[in-house]
Formats: C-alpha cells, sequence, structure tokens
C-alpha cells in the first residue's frame, strides 16, 4: 500500500542529501521506491563522474535501475559472506516515520517505521539491518508522532490464513493486497503475499514488532525499529537531517 503526498522536488533533495553521505569505495544498500530513486540516480551521477561504489540492491526494481546509472551491484550474500566487504551504509525510504515529538507518555519509538509499500520490505529489513548505517530518505509527509498506517506483513501462501487469524488475535485487522493492473493478490520478488494489518496508532512498535515477528508463516514485517540512524527529510527549501 504505498503512500502519496510530498513533492516530487522534496523527495529528490531528500534523495540525493543522503547520495552525498556515500564515499569512495562503500558499498551501498540501495533502496525502493520513489524517493530512493532519486538517491540513486544521484549516486549514478557521482559513478559518472569518477567515484567508485558497489551497490546491494532490496528489490528488482532497485537493481534495474543502478543498472541504468553505471552503478556495479552485489547480491546480499556476495556483501556480507564470510568474505564479503561488508555494507557501509543502506539508503531506503519510508511509508512513515515515528518523530516521537507529542510528549505523550507512553512508549513511543522515535525513529521508528513502516516499510513495504512498494512490498519490498523482507530484502529491505535484511540490507538495512546489515549495513554500518542506515539512512532514511523521505518528505515530511511521511512523518507522524506516532505510527498509525497499515503495517505490511509479507506471508506465505500456504500460511495466508493462520497468519491472518494470529494478526486478528494481536488486535490487527489483516486485508490482502490486491495488485492494481492484473487480478488477483500482489506477489513479492520472493513469491509469498502481502497483508496490510491495521492496528490503529502504535503506542509501542518494538512489542508490535515482536508480536509479528513470532508469527508462524509470516516472512517479515514492516516495521523498522531500532534501525535508522538518520532521517533526511526534504522540504521545501532544503533538508532536515535528523539523527536517531
Amino acid at each position: 500500500m504505498k503512500t502519496s503526498g510530498g513533492s516530487d522536488a522534496m523527495k529528490r533533495r531528500a534523495g540525493e542529501s543522503a547520495a552525498e553521505a556515500v564515499t569512495d569505495g562503500d558499498v551501498v544498500g540501495l533502496g525502493t521506491g520513489s524517493t530512493a530513486a532519486h538517491a540513486i540516480r544521484r549516486l549514478g551521477d557521482r559513478v559518472n563522474a569518477g567515484l567508485d561504489v558497489r551497490g546491494v540492491p532490496t528489490s528488482f526494481a532497485s537493481r534495474e535501475l543502478a543498472a541504468e546509472e553505471g552503478i556495479l551491484c552485489l547480491d546480499l550474500p556476495e556483501a556480507v559472506g564470510p568474505d564479503g566487504p561488508g555494507i557501509d551504509l543502506a539508503i531506503d525510504g519510508a511509508d512513515q516515520v515515528a518523530t516521537g515529538s507529542d510528549g505523550a507518555d507512553d512508549p513511543v519509538s522515535g525513529g521508528a517505521l513502516i516499510k513495504g509499500g512498494g512490498a519490498a520490505h523482507a530484502r529491505e529489513k535484511l540490507v538495512d539491518a546489515a549495513a554500518d548505517r542506515f539512512l532514511v530518505v523521505a518528505d515530511p509527509s511521511k512523518e507522524s508522532p506516532r505510527l498509525d498506517r497499515p503495517v505490511p506483513v509479507e506471508v506465505l501462501p500456504a500460511g495466508r490464513t493462520a497468519v491472518a487469524a494470529a494478526v486478528r488475535e494481536a488486535g490487527g485487522e489483516p486485508t490482502l493486497r490486491r495488485a492494481e493492473r492484473k487480478d488477483g493478490p500482489v506477489v513479492t520478488d520472493n513469491g509469498n503475499l502481502v497483508l496490510d494489518c491495521e492496528f490503529g496508532e502504535v503506542a509501542d512498535p518494538a512489542a508490535l514488532s515482536a508480536t509479528l515477528s513470532s508469527i508462524p508463516g509470516a516472512v517479515e514485517h514492516g516495521l523498522f525499529v531500532g534501525l535508522a540512524d538518520e532521517i533526511h527529510v526534504g522540504t521545501e527549501s532544503g533538508v532536515r537531517v535528523d539523527e536517531v
């Protein structure tokens, strides 16, 4: 379930700001989505100017764009295997970012994210978690004091019904994500299905993350807690960088 809002110029400023943090010789996680795409294009410009980087794509789409931009790519096992170079930083977007700035007393995880609008969150989490630094790129429309968007959960096709029942027991309402341009459900790059799970306002993202992770048949969920290091927010006049 992709989010809308925020101008393309704001997204471009955020993506290009994060791309400037890449240094010569880095291995970079390449996120998925419209804002991350601006970062990949800017990296392509820098590669054409002589920058030596290698990318680790999080989806088919990010791999295709990196190839168009002349960025050499590694598979995740190549990057993080025993003889791999590791991932220096990852750049990725978000569907919602918790600012934790409403002053409430109950638990709020500032910097927690909801991702998965492009159904790539399983691979995104693998890459983002493996990186030494994770830079989130967003526009102001993605910021909220608390997370309250539906949480995508990638599920094994055979486990769809069981996972949906477990989500309901946890207080959520799951909806199978349907494809927009064909009949049937969205199928991820991993061959799985996606349930968009409505929990209302998420007061404690870490607790909900643990609950969803414990459900058999749930491959991965779109709550990213404790992973982000910086949030690059594109605005009308520039970029605001918040450390988490």
